[in-house]
């Protein structure tokens, strides 16, 4: 996907691949810093399996390697991926807001047509305030659309928040084409690349996560935490 190449293209990659961790719900990757991407389990395991080579070798890789298991079509093995591109990352907080996309998401979508790639936990308060909300959703809730939906309601909205793991099923591509060129688009969650590459492809803010203590996510990552239970990070949106 041109999007992962020009992603990587951005970084920096002679930094030194220090650690990884795989838990179930997020994966975590030490290079010059700490990224972090969902893991994505339940579609991981519908994979013809093994879905990582070579596990415990992976952190003798270069981080331009590692990195580049974003492009593979292994659930897992993208998911490291994208957490070694969110540790090679150089994001600069002075241009990022400390805003929740959830409350991104209201401020714009207030009496508005919104479309939500993922099923997120602000979902049921965002339906008081918004005009109308579609969840596009693989693994299903009550009330959202399933995936074959999306061609027909993302280009209805006005808003459209799209979850960071596109990038790792290699969906974000033809999610994007499908917004409206004057929708306003967020992509959002833990996977979300913090890079202003994403702005030359019509996004208008990228909710992501910064990791200021290493040590402490890490050791939640591999303990099971789910997004909430992660410790030491901090929610940043950067805004075109």
């Amino acid at each position: 996907m041109k999007v992962l190449e020009d992603l990587i293209s951005a970084l920096n990659t002679e930094a030194k691949v220090r650690d990884i961790r795989m838990g179930l719900f997020h994966t975590a990757v030490l290079t010059s810093n700490c990224g972090l991407a969902a893991t994505l389990p339940r579609d991981a395991l519908q994979q013809e399996q093994p879905s990582v080579r070579e596990p415990g070798h992976l952190v003798d890789k270069e981080a331009l390697a590692l990195a580049r298991m974003a492009c593979s079509e292994s659930l897992l093995q993208a998911a490291i991926g994208m957490a070694a591109i969110n540790s090679l990352l150089e994001v600069n907080d002075d241009e990022c807001l400390e805003l929740n996309a959830s409350d991104l998401i209201a401020e714009k979508g207030k009496g508005k047509k919104v479309a939500i790639v993922g099923h997120f936990p602000f979902i049921p308060k965002l339906r008081e305030i918004v005009k109308e909300l579609w969840v596009i959703e693989k693994n299903q809730r009550e009330g959202d659309f399933p995936e074959v939906e999306a061609e027909n309601l993302i280009p209805q909205a006005d808003v459209v928040g799209i979850t960071g793991t596109a990038f790792t099923n290699h969906s974000i591509e033809r999610l994007l084409r499908l917004c409206r060129p004057k929708a306003y688009v967020v992509i959002l969650g833990d996977t979300a690349p913090l890079s202003p590459v994403l702005f030359d492809y019509g996004i208008n803010a990228i909710s992501g996560t910064r990791v200021i203590d290493p040590e402490l996510a890490l050791r939640c990552v591999s303990q099971g935490a789910t997004y909430r239970q992660i410790k030491g990070i901090r929610k940043l949106t950067m805004v075109n």
